[in-house]
């Protein structure tokens, strides 16, 4: 079975190049395909604090791929992970998702703070950031993870 998706927008501003540390400092916008969709798409958004972006990995060379494992950033000091048990750009169907900040909603483009994206990046969706859609019970993740995000969203202090 193939699936084609068609982009409902791109993000533009930002950063060009992926790296990967402070993320929460980066601001972009989403603007959306207005040969297909309306402004009227994102009525409403910007009542929202944050939204789920899921996007496409464009950049990325559908060579270098990972079906199998690796260790998280291709770090040795990091357990070998099953590219499942990790949010790289490396995986199989090359998308990505992020919970980013709605700075706010002008005409058919959302604005947004943290977007872990690059310029010019191919939109998939949007979602509201909605509690009731959260993780429920506690959440639980292994103690590498730390390490790893630890300067991802902030500076390094």
């Amino acid at each position: 079975m193939e699936i084609n998706l068609r982009p409902i927008g791109f993000v533009r501003g930002g950063r060009t190049e992926p790296i990967n540390d402070e993320w929460d400092s980066v601001t972009s916008r989403i603007e959306l395909d207005t040969d297909w969709l309306s402004s009227e798409a994102v009525m409403g958004l910007n009542g929202f604090s944050h939204v789920e972006v899921t996007f496409h990995f464009h950049k990325t060379d559908p060579k270098s791929i990972v079906t199998t494992s690796r260790h998280p950033q291709d770090n040795k000091n990091f357990p070998l992970m099953g590219i499942f048990a990790q949010r790289v750009h490396l995986r199989p169907n090359l998308l990505g998702t992020t919970t980013c900040l709605v700075l706010g909603v002008e005409g058919a483009s959302i604005h947004v703070r943290g977007l872990d994206a690059l310029d010019g990046t191919p939109v998939l969706d949007i979602k509201p950031c909605m509690i009731d859609f959260g993780p429920r019970g506690n959440v639980r993740e292994p103690d590498w993870v730390g390490e790893l995000m630890s300067s991802y969203w902030k500076k390094k202090i």
